[in-house]
């Protein structure tokens, strides 16, 4: 394997770590309800710290990476989120427990902005990079329902945060010695592009601020809410913890490949097209997943994923295609602050719909709403396939390193 591949490897993995992290805790609350005696709709909220970290981290992370070193900031993420996890395994109580995860959420941050314009950069499919490494980050998702559940399962609730925080160290420690030294982020554009004019680029802006605050509620509340979900509606098919585990592990791996076909159309045909298919098709499965339980729901549910999961690669291309290399960190940065930004909503928003109605009939009607808003959104980029980059002025690109 090259230099490239291994860095590419890497970059993947960290994805997959990025995702993994920031949700083991959704399955291991399952346990918590038993093992402190508090319910779900209290203990639930413990996460909120971490999701505002997530969100919040992601400027200063985008800004150090484009005028620091990308690779360097990648380090900082795998040991940052190791330790942070085995902190949270080593919690006390409530309070140090959300302490940890915040710290956890903080160091996560780092992953978005950084990590994905290191994915992108100097290539000429986007999409096809993107799609492959969104796949990973997704099967970071899937994993964290059955890692967690195992470890509970076998090892108790502190394992579930401790042995994921004790391979990331070591992630670390490999990424930072096997992969190339940093180097200056090249500032040509890609060949076969056009500069964008301002109008294009701030209704293509405008578009994706909006796309990123419906899509990211959408995404990070089913994530947050699909254990919880299986664990009430499926009591004949999952009677333990690693059961609803193993079933919503399932469902994101499905869901995931979809970014592999996502990213390969994007390559080829217009943004607008796919963005408005993708999120139509969520209408339905958002509808038919609100009323569904047993067998009906798990298949349900990922139809459903393969549609949440399709549209990441849509907004993170549209970032890609109209933004120069040396501003990408930053630009991502700003994309991820909105859509983790908004996602921190997802925590409380869920406990409040659970704890109120006992289930989650309304919180995928309001899915299948925000998906409505996006097809209409969408509507308004522009016509055709071609690119459009922002051209950067001379001395504004600096640094960033890879």
């Amino acid at each position: 394997m090259n230099r490239e591949r291994l860095r590419f490897l890497f970059l993947n993995v960290g994805h997959a770590y990025d995702h993994l992290f920031m949700l083991l805790f959704p399955t291991v609350v399952l346990a918590l309800e038993r093992a402190w005696g508090r319910p779900y709709a209290e203990l639930l909220p413990l996460a909120l710290g971490g999701f505002i970290a997530f969100g919040a981290g992601a400027v200063p992370a985008g800004w150090l990476g484009d005028r620091w070193s990308r690779k360097h900031m990648l380090t900082v993420f795998f040991v940052g989120i190791g330790l942070s996890s085995i902190g949270a395994g080593l919690a006390a109580g409530p309070v140090s427990l959300a302490v940890a995860l915040t710290a956890v959420g903080l160091f996560a941050s780092i992953y978005h902005p950084v990590g994905t314009a290191m994915v992108v950069q100097g290539v000429t499919d986007v999409g096809r990079r993107l799609g492959a490494n969104g796949v990973w980050g997704n099967l970071g998702v899937a994993a964290a329902a059955l890692v967690a559940g195992a470890l509970v399962q076998w090892a108790g609730w502190r394992a579930a945060f401790i042995v994921p925080g004790v391979v990331s160290i070591g992630t670390g420690i490999g990424f930072a010695l096997l992969t190339p030294a940093p180097v200056q982020a090249p500032r040509k554009q890609a060949a076969g592009v056009r500069p964008g004019l301002p109008r294009e680029l701030i209704r293509v802006f405008v578009v994706l601020a909006l796309v990123t605050i419906c899509g990211g509620l959408i995404f990070n509340a089913t994530l947050v809410a699909l254990p919880k979900v299986f664990a009430v509606r499926l009591a004949d098919l999952a009677t333990s913890t690693f059961g609803v585990a193993g079933l919503v592990s399932v469902v994101y791996v499905i869901g995931a490949m979809s970014q592999i076909v996502v990213g390969r159309l994007l390559d080829r045909h217009s943004l607008r097209t796919i963005l408005m298919t993708v999120a139509g098709l969520q209408i339905p499965f958002l509808l038919v997943a609100s009323q569904a339980h047993d067998l009906a729901l798990v298949l349900v549910a990922a139809v459903m994923m393969l549609t949440i999961f399709g549209a990441i690669p849509i907004q993170d291309t549209l970032v890609a295609r109209n933004t120069a290399d040396a501003w990408r960190a930053r630009i991502y940065a700003l994309k991820y602050l909105i859509s983790l930004g908004i996602s921190s909503f997802a925590v409380p928003l869920v406990a409040f719909i659970y704890g109120t109605t006992r289930d989650f009939v309304w919180l995928f009607g309001l899915f299948a709403v925000l998906s409505t808003l996006v097809v209409g959104i969408a509507s308004f980029l522009p016509r055709g396939d071609k690119p459009l980059v922002a051209e950067v002025a001379p001395g504004l690109a600096a640094g960033g390193g890879d």
